[in-house]
Formats: C-alpha cells, sequence, structure tokens
C-alpha cells in the first residue's frame, strides 16, 4: 500500500460518488476502482457499500477516515515544519559568547536583528572563552560564536571581523588615580594589574601586556580574575587597577571609576566565527544579522 491508496481513499469518502471522484482526482473511474478495490483487499474488510446514486462508507470505511485523515493532516504538519526548518525559519541555533562580549551593544542588536527575521528559531546562549568555544565549533556542540580574536590558523574555522572598540582603564573609586579624563596608561606602572589567565583570552591578555611595555613599564601582575566581568568587583575592592574593553564599563558599580587611556589607543576587537564547512540556512541567516548591523554602524561602545 502507498499514500496514493489512502489520497484516492479520503476523496471518494467525500464524493461518495466513483465518477465525480476520478473526475476530482483527474483519473478514468475504472483506475480508481481497482485502488479502492486494492486497499479493501489490504485492509481485508468493505470500505464502502454501493447504492443507487452512489456508495456509503461501512463502519470500517469511517474508522479509516477519521485514521487517514489525521495522518496526512500529521504528514502535511511533518512536511511544513522540514520545510521551515530548512529555509532556515525554525530549529535551533547554539550561539556562544567569549568573556563579557555581550556588553557591547553591537552584540544583542545582531541578536534582535536575527530574531525579527526568524522569530521562530530557538537561541541557545554560552559563554565561555574564546578557546573553549573554537572547541565547540570544531566539535559542532555549537553553531556560531562570538569570540575575541586573534586566534590561530584553522582551516576548520572562519572568522569574520564584527565590532572594534577601544579600552579603557579601571580603577577604584578614591584612588589617587581616580578622575574623570583621560589618564596615560604609565601611570598605572605602580599599581597591580588585574587581569584573567592567558589562557582564556590571549589577544586581550597579549594587547595589555604589550602596551604597558610600549608604556615603558612591566606591569605587576595580581590575583587573577577567573573571567573579565570577574576583574570589575575585583577592582572596586581594592585589589588593583585593570585595563578593560570599554563596553564592560556597562557594568555599573559605585566601586570603580572608568578612565579613558591618553596618548594611545589600545583596541578590543570581536569577531563572529562559524564552521568553515557550515552552510545551513539558520547560519548563514545569523551571519546575515551581524552584517546587518556592521554595516548600519550600531554604537559599539558604553
Amino acid at each position: 500500500m502507498d499514500l496514493r491508496h489512502l489520497r484516492y481513499f479520503l476523496v471518494l469518502a467525500h464524493e461518495l460518488h466513483f465518477t465525480r471522484a476520478a473526475q476530482k482526482i483527474g483519473i478514468r473511474q475504472p483506475p480508481l476502482s481497482m485502488q479502492i478495490q486494492q486497499l479493501e483487499d489490504i485492509v481485508g474488510a468493505r470500505l464502502f457499500r454501493r447504492r443507487s446514486c452512489g456508495v456509503e462508507l461501512t463502519a470500517a470505511g469511517r474508522s479509516l477516515q477519521l485514521s487517514a485523515t489525521e495522518i496526512f493532516a500529521r504528514l502535511d504538519a511533518a512536511l511544513a515544519d522540514a520545510r521551515r526548518h530548512g529555509e532556515g525559519q525554525a530549529g535551533q541555533l547554539r550561539v556562544g559568547f567569549a568573556g563579557a562580549t555581550y556588553f557591547n551593544p553591537a552584540i544583542p542588536a545582531a541578536i534582535q536583528a536575527f530574531r525579527t527575521r526568524h522569530p521562530d528559531v530557538v537561541l541557545s546562549p554560552e559563554q565561555s572563552n574564546t578557546p573553549a568555544l573554537l572547541a565547540g565549533l570544531r566539535d559542532n556542540r555549537l553553531d556560531v560564536a562570538f569570540i575575541r580574536p586573534p586566534i590561530d590558523q584553522d582551516d576548520r574555522v572562519t572568522v569574520r571581523p564584527f565590532v572594534d572598540e577601544e579600552m579603557v582603564i579601571a580603577v577604584p573609586s578614591g584612588h589617587p588615580l581616580d578622575g574623570e579624563t583621560p589618564l596615560p596608561l604609565s601611570a598605572t606602572a605602580g599599581e597591580t594589574l588585574i587581569l584573567f589567565p592567558r589562557t582564556i583570552g590571549t589577544g586581550l591578555y597579549d594587547t595589555v601586556m604589550s602596551a604597558c611595555r610600549d608604556a615603558g613599564f612591566t606591569p605587576r601582575l595580581g590575583q587573577a580574575a577567573s573571567q573579565i566581568a570577574s576583574i570589575i568587583p575585583m577592582v572596586a575592592a581594592g585589589f588593583g587597577v585593570s585595563v578593560i574593553p570599554q563596553s564592560v564599563s556597562r557594568i555599573q558599580n559605585e566601586g570603580v571609576t572608568y578612565r579613558r587611556i591618553a596618548g594611545q589607543t589600545l583596541h578590543a576587537p570581536i569577531a563572529l566565527a562559524t564552521r568553515a564547512d557550515d552552510l545551513s540556512p539558520l547560519v548563514s541567516g545569523f551571519v546575515a544579522a551581524v552584517q546587518l548591523i556592521q554595516q548600519a554602524g550600531i554604537r559599539t561602545t558604553a
């Protein structure tokens, strides 16, 4: 038996007349009669009784009509759902965020742009560090990830530049370096510098360390923060000062003052990483949303 038997049966069950049913299907009456006879042989019961003006359903026929109608409703829903997944209008997208990238206004703007175009797609966020996110992409545990470049060359991953923001100095409120005007990085030479382990943010870590050397000093590193966002409460508690991406200054803490860096600009870029061989409609749609925000020039600082 194939679906054609059931489709023909449902048309005849609705029309209750072989000639009208055959015309509606677009075939001659003898082939329709043959299909119904084959279906009755498969079921092992009569499905129709002949009447002078057509046919009527038997008890077996009425039962099959209900079941077949439900079968086709489910089939149509399954096909529609598969079509939506194939077009990138449904499904799940696993999105990774490297340390504190989500504080940059361009990130939620990109997420919102994607959700506007793909309202039925479920977004599953994961926060981690750049090396772990790249491993997640390679292992197919993530679909896209906002990372902090640079990264080592990897043909399995495509990295698209997204936004670039300045870095600022974070000092405890009431500290001698507290103030509103830009502050030379060299002014922090005698202070304890709070950073994070280099393994979780190689690019940012090296940028800060190199900038300190260019400013004429080697920083005195204090206790490492577990992640970028954790630096703020540590600075507020007086552990030391830090240099952070400007968007992280959106974390409001009365115990911390943020000062722009005078005389030099330190950059904290954010990029979108995807698997190089991933051409799925969902990923393509997310890349398009990110590019839309990039082209719109969304403000990327605090």
